[in-house]
Protein backbone atom coordinates (compact mmCIF):
# COMPACT_ATOMS: atom_id res chain seq x y z
CA UNK A 1 0.00 0.00 0.00
CA UNK A 2 1.18 3.51 -0.76
CA UNK A 3 1.66 5.82 2.22
CA UNK A 4 -0.02 9.23 1.79
CA UNK A 5 3.28 11.15 1.89
CA UNK A 6 4.65 8.96 -0.92
CA UNK A 7 1.79 9.84 -3.28
CA UNK A 8 1.13 13.09 -5.11
CA UNK A 9 -2.14 13.78 -6.87
CA UNK A 10 -3.48 16.68 -8.93
CA UNK A 11 -6.59 17.07 -11.10
CA UNK A 12 -5.11 15.00 -13.94
CA UNK A 13 -2.78 12.37 -12.51
CA UNK A 14 -1.27 10.70 -9.47
CA UNK A 15 2.31 9.61 -9.00
CA UNK A 16 4.49 7.79 -6.52
CA UNK A 17 7.95 6.22 -6.28
CA UNK A 18 8.47 2.52 -5.56
CA UNK A 19 11.73 0.56 -5.81
CA UNK A 20 13.51 3.35 -7.68
CA UNK A 21 10.78 3.75 -10.33
CA UNK A 22 8.38 6.67 -10.56
CA UNK A 23 4.84 5.46 -11.27
CA UNK A 24 2.76 8.06 -13.11
CA UNK A 25 -0.93 7.34 -13.69
CA UNK A 26 -3.36 9.57 -15.57
CA UNK A 27 -6.84 9.74 -14.09
CA UNK A 28 -9.81 8.51 -16.17
CA UNK A 29 -11.10 10.49 -19.18
CA UNK A 30 -8.15 12.87 -19.49
CA UNK A 31 -7.51 14.90 -22.64
CA UNK A 32 -3.86 15.92 -22.78
CA UNK A 33 -3.71 19.48 -24.04
CA UNK A 34 -0.98 22.04 -23.36
CA UNK A 35 -2.42 23.05 -19.96
CA UNK A 36 -2.64 19.44 -18.74
CA UNK A 37 0.84 18.61 -20.05
CA UNK A 38 2.41 21.66 -18.35
CA UNK A 39 0.64 20.96 -15.06
CA UNK A 40 1.60 17.29 -14.82
CA UNK A 41 5.23 17.90 -15.84
CA UNK A 42 5.65 20.78 -13.36
CA UNK A 43 4.08 18.80 -10.51
CA UNK A 44 6.11 15.68 -11.33
CA UNK A 45 9.40 17.60 -11.37
CA UNK A 46 8.61 19.20 -7.98
CA UNK A 47 7.61 15.80 -6.57
CA UNK A 48 10.92 14.25 -7.71
CA UNK A 49 12.92 16.87 -5.81
CA UNK A 50 15.66 17.12 -8.49
CA UNK A 51 16.26 13.35 -8.70
CA UNK A 52 15.86 11.57 -12.05
CA UNK A 53 13.98 8.26 -12.29
CA UNK A 54 12.85 5.76 -14.89
CA UNK A 55 9.10 6.37 -15.26
CA UNK A 56 6.22 3.97 -15.76
CA UNK A 57 3.57 6.20 -17.34
CA UNK A 58 0.12 4.62 -17.26
CA UNK A 59 -1.86 6.41 -19.97
CA UNK A 60 -4.88 4.10 -19.87
CA UNK A 61 -7.02 7.00 -18.56
CA UNK A 62 -6.20 9.22 -21.54
CA UNK A 63 -9.00 9.48 -24.10
CA UNK A 64 -7.38 12.00 -26.47
CA UNK A 65 -4.35 14.22 -26.98
CA UNK A 66 -3.85 17.59 -28.64
CA UNK A 67 -0.74 18.33 -30.69
CA UNK A 68 0.33 21.10 -28.29
CA UNK A 69 0.21 18.65 -25.36
CA UNK A 70 2.14 15.94 -27.24
CA UNK A 71 4.78 18.43 -28.35
CA UNK A 72 5.23 19.77 -24.82
CA UNK A 73 5.55 16.26 -23.38
CA UNK A 74 8.08 15.30 -26.06
CA UNK A 75 10.19 18.38 -25.32
CA UNK A 76 9.78 18.95 -21.57
CA UNK A 77 8.13 15.76 -20.35
CA UNK A 78 11.45 13.92 -20.29
CA UNK A 79 13.09 16.27 -17.79
CA UNK A 80 14.44 14.24 -14.83
CA UNK A 81 13.65 10.90 -16.46
CA UNK A 82 16.11 8.17 -17.45
CA UNK A 83 13.57 6.30 -19.58
CA UNK A 84 9.80 6.03 -19.99
CA UNK A 85 7.58 2.99 -20.31
CA UNK A 86 4.12 3.88 -21.61
CA UNK A 87 1.46 1.50 -20.30
CA UNK A 88 -1.52 1.24 -22.69
CA UNK A 89 -4.46 -1.14 -23.08
CA UNK A 90 -6.55 -0.02 -26.02
CA UNK A 91 -5.78 -0.03 -29.72
CA UNK A 92 -6.61 3.68 -29.93
CA UNK A 93 -4.09 4.49 -27.20
CA UNK A 94 -1.55 2.18 -28.81
CA UNK A 95 -1.95 4.21 -32.01
CA UNK A 96 -1.63 7.53 -30.12
CA UNK A 97 1.43 6.24 -28.22
CA UNK A 98 3.12 4.94 -31.34
CA UNK A 99 2.49 8.28 -33.02
CA UNK A 100 3.99 10.09 -29.99
CA UNK A 101 7.12 7.90 -29.92
CA UNK A 102 7.73 7.93 -33.68
CA UNK A 103 6.66 11.48 -34.61
CA UNK A 104 7.18 13.58 -31.46
CA UNK A 105 10.42 11.71 -30.66
CA UNK A 106 10.81 12.07 -26.87
CA UNK A 107 14.36 12.84 -25.75
CA UNK A 108 14.82 9.74 -23.55
CA UNK A 109 14.36 6.04 -24.36
CA UNK A 110 10.61 5.41 -24.53
CA UNK A 111 8.84 2.11 -25.12
CA UNK A 112 5.18 1.13 -25.26
CA UNK A 113 3.81 -1.76 -23.20
CA UNK A 114 0.43 -3.40 -22.63
CA UNK A 115 1.76 -5.34 -19.62
CA UNK A 116 3.02 -3.60 -16.46
CA UNK A 117 5.47 -6.38 -15.57
CA UNK A 118 7.19 -6.08 -18.98
CA UNK A 119 7.41 -2.31 -18.55
CA UNK A 120 8.96 -2.69 -15.10
CA UNK A 121 11.59 -5.12 -16.41
CA UNK A 122 12.49 -2.55 -19.09
CA UNK A 123 12.65 0.36 -16.62
CA UNK A 124 14.72 -1.51 -14.01
CA UNK A 125 17.54 -1.41 -16.53
CA UNK A 126 17.67 2.38 -16.03
CA UNK A 127 17.78 2.49 -12.22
Amino acid sequence: MIAAHDLYENDFARFWITDGILFFEYKPNIIIDLKVAQCVVTDRIHFQNEKAYPVLCDIRGVIATKKSGRDYLAQSGSILTHAVGLLVHEKVLLTISTFYVEISKPSVPTQIFTNEEDALVYLKGFI
